[in-house]
């Protein structure tokens, strides 16, 4: 049997209106290289509890917009906020992953469930279509979140190397995401590192994964970093869709 064709995923997290001009400025660039709106938006419902999307008519014409458009829209988190008390692991991975981001890393099965459930519903009564899946802030999942995940009837589900069917586990492909980190001058200088990594030794993934977030646009080393990685991938590979994986023949990985 053929081996699947290659291809690129591009995503731009923390989409809404507390970021509006930083996810504009994402999307045009985006657009530019990989010609047209083929990413998709990883959309928070009430980021950090200051700029909810039921509150903003505009925001949400945009998004049905950009969704009418081919965008695929993902539910991401509620929040986006991590207020839990967090040992062991969990602990380690919320200190040093992310900076009080991961807001499903510590969540109960219900409350995970809850905000999934609500951030579909706003979501998809926003953009008129199916949402895409879940992804969790920071690609951080505890166990409450994964066992609700896996009832929430959502078709597909990223981490920082999978992405995944919830409902069954199957693996639809592998690999690191290539992202970027702006809180920090040594995290803006390892993630330049390891996307030039990326652009010499990951394009033999068969799905190359590659994300930016609003705070990328803030450092213009970050930026030109992230022009020349999508645009290296793009060269080699087209941009395709997540829920092209659900149709994509999986039997060579």
């Amino acid at each position: 049997m053929s081996a699947p064709c290659k291809m690129l995923l591009a995503s731009i997290h923390d989409v809404g209106p507390r970021a509006e001009a930083q996810v504009d400025q994402l999307a045009d660039l985006l657009g530019e290289i990989l010609g047209g709106p083929k990413f998709a938006m990883l959309v928070v419902p009430d980021h950090w509890g200051e700029a909810p999307l039921a509150g903003s008519p505009a925001y949400q014409a945009k998004l049905r917009s950009w969704a009418d458009q081919g965008v695929e829209m993902f539910v991401h988190g509620w929040f986006h906020k991590d207020l839990a008390e967090h040992t062991g692991m969990a602990a380690f991975k919320a200190r040093h992953m992310t900076a009080s981001e991961g807001e499903f890393l510590g969540l109960s099965h219900a409350v995970a469930a809850q905000r999934m459930a609500d951030g579909r519903k706003l979501i998809e009564d926003i953009i008129g279509r199916p949402t895409a899946g879940f992804i969790a802030p920071a690609w951080l999942y505890g166990e409450g979140a994964r066992a609700a995940l896996a009832e929430s009837g959502f078709p597909l589900a990223e981490d920082h190397m999978r992405v995944w069917r919830p409902a069954t586990g199957e693996v639809l492909a592998r690999g690191p995401v290539v992202t970027w980190a702006s809180r920090s001058k040594g995290r803006q200088a390892s993630s330049r590192f390891f996307a030039g990594l990326a652009r010499v030794g990951l394009h033999g993934l068969d799905v190359a994964r590659i994300a930016v977030h609003p705070g990328d646009t803030t450092v213009p080393a970050l930026l030109a970093s992230i022009r020349a990685t999508y645009s290296s991938f793009a060269g080699r590979r087209p941009a395709g869709r997540y829920a092209d994986l659900l149709n994509r023949d999986n039997s060579t990985r």
